[in-house]
């Protein structure tokens, strides 16, 4: 891949679209993950205001020391750019103790708690950007946006642009070296954040992320019969997540009323 090339034109329409909308710049939540540390350090690029929140809710303490590694790093690199903290905890256990069912009864009760945070953090986000002027930035990579479904609907997948949609998890890993992120964001292994007890991506997925790509590229021009091993396992695996995943990949659907009967 091209780094250089790519960098100068998601920093290019990253420019080019905040002003058609008519705003101050971005605002993105930093996670501590390789995605948020490239996206807002593109966004800091542009030149235009940038905000990076870090929005704790029952937090890891290594995921919030990578966040402000970073953070710290692009606020001193980066004299548009601002960093603040909004701690989400107290706001979440509110919602716990108004939400709380019996797990026994309702199972999938855990994931529902997990996509609240990831629906938390957007309202945050969207409370921040309307009142200075941004729009909300997306940290979503392909895999995740277009392939599994690996995002909470209306959660981390409620923004107003994502500008790595495009970009496989090993290509934005290439974008973090070229673009010297701090090392821990470098080295940062995948991870939602979403669940009390420490879980991976590839643990969550049951997949590396190369070994999704090579699934996604072939997508369409393969089928199952093609595949053996490890591959056919990846393989079903994506094809499973990729069904359940339509209703979040795919546009709203709309119910049209015949012209007839208006």
């Amino acid at each position: 891949m091209q780094t250089e090339k790519v960098i100068d034109h998601i920093v290019s329409w990253l420019k080019d679209y905040a002003a058609k909308a008519g705003v101050k710049g971005y605002v993105l939540g930093v996670s501590g993950g390789v995605d948020s540390g490239v996206v807002s350090t593109l966004c800091a690029m542009t030149g235009l205001d940038l905000l990076m929140i870090e929005m704790p809710i029952r937090q890891k303490e290594d995921q919030v020391n990578r966040a402000w590694e970073h953070m710290n790093d692009i606020t001193q690199r980066f004299p548009n750019s601002k960093a603040i903290s909004v701690n989400l905890t107290p706001a979440f256990e509110e919602l716990y103790k108004t939400f709380d069912v019996k797990d026994e009864e309702f199972p999938a009760e855990k994931l529902a708690f997990a996509n609240t945070r990831s629906r938390l953090r957007m309202l945050t986000l969207y409370y921040y950007g309307q009142i200075n002027s941004l729009l909300v930035c997306g940290t979503g990579n392909k895999v995740e946006d277009f392939g599994i479904g690996f995002f909470t609907k209306y959660g981390d997948g409620g923004v107003d642009v994502s500008p790595i949609a495009d970009l496989y998890k090993t290509e934005v890993y290439e974008l973090a070296r070229a673009l010297n992120l701090v090392e821990s964001i470098q080295n940062a292994i995948p991870t939602d954040g979403l669940w009390d007890a420490e879980r991976t991506d590839e643990q969550q997925i049951g997949a590396t992320y190369p070994e999704l790509e090579k699934i996604q590229k072939e997508w369409g021009t393969k089928s199952e019969s093609d595949y053996s091993g490890r591959d056919l396992e990846v393989y079903q695996i994506f094809k499973r997540m990729n069904k359940a995943a339509q209703h979040k990949i795919q546009p709203i659907p709309i119910c049209d009323i015949p012209e007839q009967w208006r």
